[in-house]
């Protein structure tokens, strides 16, 4: 495919749109009674098509080293074991909430690089991570009369997958000098994919489990949402500019995330969260412009 003017815009949108609907209706399958460990074993088996696809686009050439295996693999372990612990956060938590703090994993990225790299981050990366605190802070509060959430468990198992994707982020640095995108997405479903023995023994048989069409087959409808629209954002990059991809990509996806997640419960938060999750999504932008300027 050759580098057009158009290319990569059309790859940023399908992404967008993927991702942000992907994460308002993640949770779907397991109200119906499809459990998340589930969720998880057909979200893994979806990432497979998508990396022989892209494999496919690249001439099947896979870079196959130690190294490669090494950083793709702990790439791949990091954002798996967060993914299994996303579908846990949504059981008790809605998608409006919890996707605004995920969008904050640039903050673990630009501190560990910060903390192990000696890198320095500009005024934008540390406004980013200054609001992001803040916006925690506002996400947490709790309204009297609240019914959605109760408590702070949400908060403290959202913050697995925060750490873990953000160190991924932090990871794929190395993991992108080293071998080609496609290789890389390629060795992070190998990875997901041998976790899926993991999830079936942490699954409850004995409990009934919707097997019709709200079950697996919703589930990989939505979950390839996930799959693909991560393979777009690597043909995105290629035939685009990280500085103007990073940072749209970074906050439209959580804005339609939120905005159908409202929809869909029918429901205005309280004002001190609204201007949280804005928090988060200004945060996040802020710290996308950083890092592709750093």
């Amino acid at each position: 495919m050759s580098r057009s003017t158009n290319s990569w815009l059309i790859f940023v949108i399908i992404h967008v749109l993927f991702i942000g609907v992907w994460g308002a209706v993640i949770e779907m399958p397991e109200k119906a009674g499809f459990p998340a460990t589930l969720g998880y074993v057909v979200w893994a088996l979806t990432m497979v098509p998508a990396s022989l696809a892209a494999l496919k686009l690249k001439g099947w050439k896979l870079d196959f080293n130690r190294k490669a295996m090494l950083w793709g693999g702990l790439a791949g372990l990091l954002g798996a074991g967060g993914q299994l612990v996303l579908f846990f956060v949504l059981r008790i938590a809605p998608a409006y909430l919890v996707f605004p703090l995920l969008s904050l994993t640039p903050v673990v990225t630009i501190l560990m690089a910060v903390l192990l790299l000696h890198e320095k981050t500009g005024k934008m990366g540390w406004a980013g991570v200054v609001l992001a605190l803040v916006s925690i802070f506002m996400l947490s509060y709790q309204p009297a009369g609240a019914t959605l959430v109760s408590g702070y468990t949400w908060m403290l198992l959202t913050a697995i997958p925060l750490l873990a994707w953000g160190a991924q982020g932090y990871v794929m640095r190395f993991a992108n000098e080293i071998m080609s995108a496609e290789s890389l997405y390629f060795y992070m479903m190998s990875t997901s994919v041998m976790l899926i023995p993991l999830a079936l023994m942490m699954t409850d048989f004995s409990q009934p489990i919707q097997w019709g069409f709200k079950g697996p087959y919703l589930s990989a409808i939505i979950q390839s949402l996930n799959a693909f629209g991560a393979l777009c954002l690597v043909y995105a990059f290629r035939y685009g500019k990280a500085i103007i991809i990073a940072p749209i990509t970074t906050a439209l996806s959580p804005v339609l995330t939120v905005a159908l997640s409202l929809a869909l419960y029918q429901t205005i938060p309280h004002p001190v969260i609204v201007a949280g999750i804005a928090l988060a999504i200004v945060s996040a932008l802020l710290m996308g412009f950083e890092e592709v300027h750093s």
